[in-house]
């Protein structure tokens, strides 16, 4: 029963004013009150509280019973089987005619009245959640969240892995592509690496595909994919794996509360990067920046309980866990394989071989037999495709025609492979040799990329470009130059200058077989000399011919 704060203050003044000398009569007067509420201020300083009133009668009155043993039924229904309001409500007006009640009404009287039902059968509450201890180096966490980046100017969901011990509250995480078993693994190593450590108990799980393929009725056993108990028996790690669905989330609360910490205070505002690799640099700052604050009224802070954790946990193998997936996809007669529903391109020379891939949480490599021949930043969605345009340079020097509308020529621009001044040397080639040789002499300027790097190039090509030099060798010529420090490196020009006329209508170029010559360092060898061959034609001279038996 609540008790009025406005009743104390009217007891407080009465008792201060009755000590003050004020007649029972006076104080009535004063304050406006009956000689029963000056006697019980001056008798007590608490008011009496405020006596509940008896209830109302409703019209659900007669129906309440009827109510009480359908919440009864339930006790032993089916999880999903259970009476909810509206069809309390449904059952009430079919079966028993019920009238002059509403929904409202019997939504009201079940909310209140099916606690009350559990509590005397001795169910208790729904839900009890009993505060854990934790020994040091004992147990730890795991979870995948989503994340939300802007990966190369595109929006594009991800997936945050997590790694929590239970003790310190010291975290790992990673971002990855996709939530998969390789995202797992791979997210596991860095964690364990980054914590020096496996920790020597129980590491929990919810039931993702990556550890989990069947979950057997009931109870806490599971069937673990094969690959999941190499992983696990290789690092010494023991599994235990919460309730499926929300039930069991907080079975593991400690994560889940981690990764939604972790969202809320780096992820916002959403960043903006050009690959995985740099967004993961940034988080492997970020978690030691987060060491520094305390758990909610814990007296020391992550780091320090840390530093106290740390040597208890066990030591790290000492073989490497290979934690990608292997594949042997065959190239289609577009220089592409596909891999988890993506296309991903090869050179144009392996059309028709089997190749094999090893799949990562952020890349996959491409072997032909034990050499490397492609290497792919992996998609994050399913349909997609990367195609890299140095894959097909050989085809498009055959048919230069399919260069200009090429898909590999346009994810180049949007990677920033192709660039104008790309755009300003072609455009000039064309003009002066023709649509399909201009074209060609493009091309054989991008195969030169296999040979040099892309800035000297580019710088090549800017110089090529002002010069009028409109030929492979030449960017070759100019983009050694400057490799070799024998020429500064030039900003690349949007506009292409016109080349200046020359006699006979063509600029002048330098060729690369000219170049070298002039460029040969000086010889300083003696002259060769034949003295030494005189003496022979002195001996012809003076002697007869020489014998049978005797060399001439």
């Amino acid at each position: 029963m609540r008790i009025s704060a406005i009743k104390v203050e009217l007891y407080a003044a009465i008792r201060r004013d009755h000590r003050a000398g004020l007649s029972g009569r006076a104080l009535e007067r004063k304050y406006g009150v009956t000689w029963r509420t000056v006697r019980r201020a001056l008798d007590s300083k608490w008011p009496e509280p405020r006596k509940k009133q008896a209830p109302r009668p409703t019209r659900l009155d007669p129906y309440k019973p009827v109510i009480d043993g359908m919440l009864m039924a339930d006790l032993d229904a089916p999880p999903k089987q259970k009476h909810t309001a509206k069809r309390i409500f449904d059952r009430l007006l079919d079966e028993h005619a019920a009238e002059g009640i509403s929904y409202q009404m019997v939504r009201g009287y079940v909310a209140a009245r099916r606690k009350e039902i559990r509590w005397e059968a001795g169910r208790g509450p729904d839900e009890v959640f009993i505060p854990q201890s934790h020994l040091p180096g004992d147990e730890a966490e795991v979870d995948f969240g989503d994340v939300h980046i802007v990966l190369a100017g595109v929006p594009t969901r991800c997936y945050l892995f997590s790694l929590r011990l239970s003790y310190s509250g010291k975290a790992v995480h990673r971002v990855s592509a996709s939530c998969g078993q390789e995202a797992f693994f791979e997210g596991h190593v860095h964690a364990l690496n980054m914590l020096g450590g496996v920790p020597r108990g129980k590491v929990r799980y919810d039931n993702l595909k990556a550890a989990v393929a069947q979950v057997l009725g009931f109870s806490r056993q599971r069937t673990e994919p094969e690959r999941w108990i190499a992983f696990r028996s290789h690092f010494g790690i023991e599994s235990f794996y919460c309730r499926p669905g929300i039930e069991g989330a907080h079975e593991k609360g400690g994560v889940e509360g981690q990764i939604g910490y972790f969202r809320r205070n780096h992820f916002v505002p959403v960043p903006e990067v050009a690959t995985l690799a740099e967004l993961n640099e940034l988080v492997d700052r970020w978690d030691p920046e987060d060491e520094q604050r305390r758990i909610r009224s814990r007296p020391k802070t992550i780091g320090e309980y840390f530093a106290l954790e740390q040597p208890r946990l066990k030591p790290l193998p000492v073989e490497p866990f290979e934690t990608g997936r292997w594949f042997t996809p065959r190239v289609d007669r577009y220089g592409q394989i596909m891999v988890r529903a993506n296309r991903y391109s090869v050179p144009v020379r392996l059309i028709g071989k089997t190749l094999r891939v090893l799949l990562h949480a952020s890349e996959l490599v491409v072997f032909d037999g034990g050499r490397e021949v492609a290497r792919h930043e992996r998609l994050s969605t399913q349909g997609g495709c990367r195609l890299v345009l140095d894959h097909y340079l050989e085809a498009l020097v055959r048919k230069p025609g399919a260069f200009p509308g090429s898909t590999a020529l346009e994810q180049a621009r949007s990677a920033g492979r192709f660039i104008p001044v790309h755009d300003d040397w072609w455009d000039a080639a064309r003009a002066a040799h023709g649509d399909k040789e201009g074209t060609k002499a493009l091309i054989e300027v991008l195969l030169l990329a296999r040979h040099m790097s892309h800035e000297h190039l580019v710088a090549g090509l800017a110089v090529a470009l002002r010069a009028g030099a409109l030929t492979a060798d030449a960017v070759a010529l100019e983009a050694r130059k400057i490799a070799d420090g024998d020429a500064p490196v030039p900003a690349a020009p949007r506009v292409p200058p016109q080349p200046e006329p020359v006699e006979g209508g063509r600029a002048s170029v330098t060729f690369l077989a000219d170049w070298r010559l002039s460029h040969l360092p000086p010889d300083t060898r003696p002259l060769p000399s034949v003295a030494a061959y005189d003496q022979l034609l002195r001996r012809r001279r003076g002697g007869s011919a020489p014998s049978q038996g005797e060399a001439t």
